[in-house]
Formats: structure tokens, sequence, C-alpha cells
């Protein structure tokens, strides 16, 4: 990228703010190295059509040996019109086969071209079977991602200038990893980045200066890592200009840690030493380079605040120069914001980028608006983007795919992605919907996961898996007459960690009424509970037994009728008798309402549920 002049750099800070967006830094004050990469953002959001024609171009060619595109028909081609005539639109199911042949050790060129062979998988959400999902990923494609996550501070400095004269206080966590049959590493996206030397030999860069340690990060078990990275962020307090996590839910846990460990993390301040608990050596030396000395004001100041019980505005008694939350808190986290704000004492959250396994793919160019109106910017240089529109009639599967020029404001649509590790044509199950546009490039605000009823974190079950999940509950209830009528659930976050929360209403056998509920035992209906978690898939296990992001599943009985006051209610506000479907999964306050004030019984998962790296799910 060439250097820009400071007349290029006022040009491209004006183009990135809004007349509602808070004034930017002087020109003379931006950096060169972030003028240059604002310039590289208008080129990019500028010349977007261009610029897509150009990457299918480079990924059809450098994988014209893979054996998926010779499948194809492709036969080297590499210019759209033949792309689109010749490659099918597909979903994980369809590339199973390949990718399990790389899983058992075939290295040949399936998806990627020999120049370009499968460094490791990056796992993502579960799929039907209960399994994570394997993504092919090759070695340049952390060249591509630390290119976005290079941009997102400039950006961010147009609007809250001086984010480099301090720190952030980050909580980042690696997650358990394992090897395939064929010896390749496989482990979710961010476990990959923060373990490549891309990040653990990052030059010194002041907007990504954290208080963490990088072997904190590094630690594999989540109560040293978080009770470290928590004391630094103690000890640097007042360098600290950002609060965050990848997820709103990580920042709340690292909140509740705080609620149950502040004593300890006090003691340890107050005596300059690091508790026993914490044995990592690597984690140890590096708490050492920070906790160098015992300090007694700091001590009080920590014990004053948290002892309080009241812990409203935590996050800036504690941290008092914290500008604004750095975390997610779009989708399924948007459930967290009234907590957040309840704990930040209403800072801004910023929402920076649009990431998942199989792609990155773009920016928040407005990153202080408000959580309800995040728009990305897909970089049109991640890679090559299409669009299914799901806001029509007919099967979405037989629509014409629209190209990253060419959708519409107002419109919704899956997007579909073709990736330089050679997924083609890809459907991500994520539905957008266009806000606007930057330059060329639209702007789009994620809208929701397809087809996902139920998430807490990184978690996503569906329906048909909430279905199973209850078929296979409710079968202990068998021996006692009994059976499950109706159910509905909500992702419950009242409560760190959140937990799953599901309605039923029970039938005894020759019976209409409550004599169901006092002919199943409490013991029976607690083991429902684990028998539920137990059906679900491996990234919710995960998180309830490795990560501790979700709490136990819980289970509330209903009194007789209740899901018959639940239609009425929703024929009260129009639904159609005949079309009306009990929600599997209900979001709506007053519905809530109206089911919790129905509960006969509360139970609650005893147990955790099954779970080991690199294995499945547990049979019957």
């Amino acid at each position: 990228m060439a250097v820009m002049t400071e007349a290029v750099s006022t040009t491209s800070a004006a183009a990135l703010r809004t007349p509602a967006s808070p004034p930017a830094a002087p020109a003379s004050v931006v950096k060169e190295a972030d003028a240059e990469k604002l310039r590289f953002i208008e080129e990019m959001t500028s010349n977007v059509d261009a610029v897509q024609e150009r990457v299918l171009a480079e990924i059809l060619a450098r994988n014209a040996d893979a054996e998926y595109l010779a499948k194809c028909g492709l036969a080297g081609a590499t210019d759209r019109a033949t792309f689109r005539a010749k490659v099918p639109i597909v979903s994980y199911e369809d590339l199973q086969p390949y990718i399990r042949r790389i899983a058992n050790g075939d290295r040949s060129p399936i998806f990627s071209g020999s120049g370009h062979p499968v460094s490791e998988f990056l796992t993502s959400s579960g799929t039907s079977a209960g399994e994570r999902k394997l993504m092919p990923t090759i070695e340049d494609e952390l060249d591509r991602r630390q290119l976005l996550y290079s941009l997102q501070m400039p950006v961010m400095s147009l609007y809250v200038p001086g984010m480099d004269k301090g720190k952030a206080l980050h909580f980042l966590f690696v997650k358990s990893e394992t090897r395939t049959p064929g010896g390749l590493t496989a482990r979710p996206v961010l476990t990959s980045y923060y373990k490549s030397n891309h990040f653990k030999n990052r030059p010194f860069d002041p907007y990504t200066n954290y208080t963490s340690p990088t072997a904190t990060i590094l630690c594999a078990d989540a109560f040293q890592s978080m009770y470290a990275q928590m004391l630094c962020g103690l000890c640097q307090r007042h360098d600290v200009l950002r609060v965050g996590a990848v997820f709103a839910s990580g920042l709340l846990r690292a909140i509740r840690f705080l609620q149950l460990h502040w004593e300890q993390l006090a003691a340890d301040v107050e005596a300059g030493a690091l508790t026993p608990r914490v044995t990592d050596p690597s984690v140890r030396e590096a708490v050492a380079g920070v906790l160098v000395r015992p300090d007694r004001d700091l001590a009080d100041h920590v014990r004053a605040e948290c002892g309080k019980g009241d812990w409203g505005g935590i996050i800036t008694r504690i941290w008092p120069n914290t500008k604004y939350l750095d975390v997610i808190v779009t989708g399924a986290m948007a459930q967290y914001i009234p907590t957040l704000k309840y704990y930040s004492g209403g800072l801004p959250m910023a929402c920076t980028m649009y990431a998942s396994s199989e792609c990155y793919f773009g920016l928040n160019l407005r990153p202080m608006c408000d959580p309800s109106e995040v728009s990305y910017t897909i970089m049109p240089n991640m890679g090559y983007f299409e669009f299914l529109p799901v806001d029509g009639a007919g099967d979405a599967s037989q629509q014409q795919l629209v190209d990253l020029a060419r959708v519409e404001e107002g419109r919704e649509y899956e997007l579909v992605i073709t990736t330089y590790a050679g997924l083609n044509r890809y459907r991500v199950g994520d539905v957008l919907r266009v806000t606007g546009f930057h330059n060329a490039a639209p702007e789009f605000r994620f809208v929701r996961r397809k087809n996902v009823l139920l998430s807490i974190e990184s978690d996503k079950t569906d329906e048909a898996e909430l279905q199973a999940a209850v078929e296979r509950a409710s079968a202990l209830l068998r021996p006692h007459g009994a059976s499950v009528v109706e159910y509905t659930s909500q992702a419950c976050t009242t409560s760190i960690p959140g937990h799953y929360v599901i309605y039923w209403e029970l039938l005894a056998k020759g019976s209409c009424s409550d004599a169901a509920s006092a002919a199943v035992d409490k013991e029976t209906l607690d083991r429902c509970c684990l028998e539920m978690e137990e059906a679900l898939n491996s990234v919710y296990r995960q998180s309830r037994v490795a990560d501790g992001s979700i709490g136990p599943l819980e289970i509330r009985v209903v009194r007789s009728g209740t899901f018959e006051e639940l239609m009425d209610y929703a024929i009260s506000r129009g639904a159609s008798i005949n079309q009306y479907k009990v929600p599997r999964c209900v979001t709506f306050p007053p519905i809530i309402e109206l089911l919790d004030s129905r509960v006969v019984s509360t139970h609650f998962s005893p147990a955790l549920p099954y779970w080991a790296p690199g294995q499945g799910q547990r049979s019957g």
C-alpha cells in the first residue's frame, strides 16, 4: 500500500464520518500508518465489483488443480460467467465426504490448489449430528485475518482519539484443540489466531497493547487464565482505555469472576504475590512482570468498590479511564446489552468486525453507533461474496445469486462465500439486511443465523435439535405414566452465565390435569434436564463443561392449560387461529411473564453432561 499524503488522509477521514458521528482527530494528528489503512479502505469500497472480479479470478487460478473444481467442470476457467454456470451452491453436508478425506489424511489438492495445502481445520458450530464442523484453511489465510484486524483501530481513532495512549483490557482465551486421524490440528478460529506467530510474535502496536501478557491468554486452564488476566488488568487499571472480550457473554463472565474472587485478587495485590492456585509456570512468570510490588492503595480500592454490594458501573469504578466496551453485541449477543449497560455505567459498545470460521468479512465503519444500528461493510478483498435472497417467494435455493455490488438496500440475503481456502459457493447460514452503502460497498446488518433457535454464546441449537432433546428426555417420564404435551424455550441471560430454560406442560395418562406434575418425582425431572443436555451438540457441551460459559439447563413445569393461554394471547394480538403454531423459542417479555406466572416446579441439571476433546455425543 502506498504511503498517503496529509491531504489524502483528510479526505479518507471525512469519507468515513457521518454528520451524526463524533468529530475525528485533526488530520495532522492522524498517523501516517493510519492514513494508509484508511486510504486502503476507501480504495476497496470504491471499486467493489472490480476487486470482486479480481478476487474470484485469483481464487480460481490458484485452485485450478483442485479436485473439487475439476469435478464441477471448470477446466481452468477463471471468469464469473463460467463459475456461475458450473459451480453449485452447497452446504456443509454437501462437502462432508471431501472434508472427511482430508481429515483422514488425504493430502491431494481437494479444495485448495497444490501450492496452498490445507494447514489445519477451524472448528465451527455443531452439525445436526451434534459434532463440530471442520472448516479447511490454508496458511496465508492468517495474512488476510491480520489485515482486517489492522484496519479496526485506524477507523476507531476517527471517533475516539488517543486510543494509542493506553492499553486494552481484553479477556481473550484459547479453547481445546484436537488432531484429526490424518494429523491435522482442529481448533476454533480465534484459538488458531492466538497460537499463531502472527499473534505471539506480533510487533509492538500501540492500538493492541493489552494488559494481559500473551502467556495468560494462551493458558488452557480457564480459571488460571481468567484470574491472571483480571489481576493484570487491576494492576494497570489507570492505563486501561477500553475493556472487552470477543462476545458480550465473555465480558459478563469476567465481571462475574470479579464478583466471586475480588477478595483473593485484592490480597494478591496487597502482598505483591500471585496466589498458589495459579500453578502454570509461564503464567506465574508473566504475572510477576506486572505484579512487581505490593500495592496497599490499589488493594484497598478494590475492596472498597467490590465490597459495597452495588455492582452498577463497576467497570468505570475500577477502570476509570475506560472510553468504551469493545465487544460483539449483535445477533444473539444483543440480549446482554442491558446487563452490560448496568455494569459499565452506560458506556458505549463498539462492534468493530464481522467474521466467522469460514472467512473474515468486514468492518463496522461507524463503530460508536448504537448497538441496534450496527452495520458491517464487507471488504471485497477478503473473498468472493454472493447473496441468496431470502425475502422473496419460493425456494431460496432456486433463486438467482446476487453479486456483492448488486444487492438492494432494504432486502435480506443469505451470505454465500467462495474463499481462497477452496470453499466454493458455500452457504454460511447468516441472514443479512442491506442498510445502505459506503462508497460502492453495501453495508449489512446481521439479522440472524438461519434456523438457530437458542444461543447463549458460541452455541447454536436449532428447532430439530431441541425437539430431539425433548423427545430423548421425555422418555424418562414414561415409567411414571406421564408425557410432554407441549413445550417452548428461552435463552435466559438474567444470571451469569446464561442458560437454556425449557417450559414443559405435562400430561398424565388418562388425565388432563396437573396430576402429571405430581406423578413425576423431582429427581426424575432433574435427570430430564441432564438428559436434554446430553442430547445437545458438542459446542453446547464444551461450553458447559470446559468453558463454564453456559449454566445448567433448567426445566420449568407449567400448569395444565398454559399453552392454550399462550395461543389465546397470540390470537388476541392478531395471530390466525388456523395458522397458529406453538413457538419453540420465546423472547417477547409478556409471553415469558405469562409462562413464568404458570410455573409449578423448577428443575436444574444435577451434573455436567459428557464432553471430552475430540469426542462426540455419548449414546443413550
